[in-house]
């Protein structure tokens, strides 16, 4: 069987990114009712430093 004439994927990107935004979110939530406001804070920094890495790295 050949593969010439399978329809194209379809773009998910927009559906994978929501559903991050949701789950990080709730995550923070939990941070926040259980350890406070300042490990939030932490988390979200230490995220964003993640991040920076990665895209320095790759670019």
């Amino acid at each position: 069987m050949r593969g010439d004439n399978r329809p194209s994927a379809p773009n998910y990107t927009s559906a994978a990114l929501t559903m991050g935004l949701v789950n990080l979110l709730w995550i923070f939530a939990v941070i926040w009712t259980v350890f406070g406001f300042a490990a939030t804070v932490l988390c979200a920094l230490g995220l964003n430093w993640m991040i920076d890495r990665i895209a320095a790295r790759r670019g």
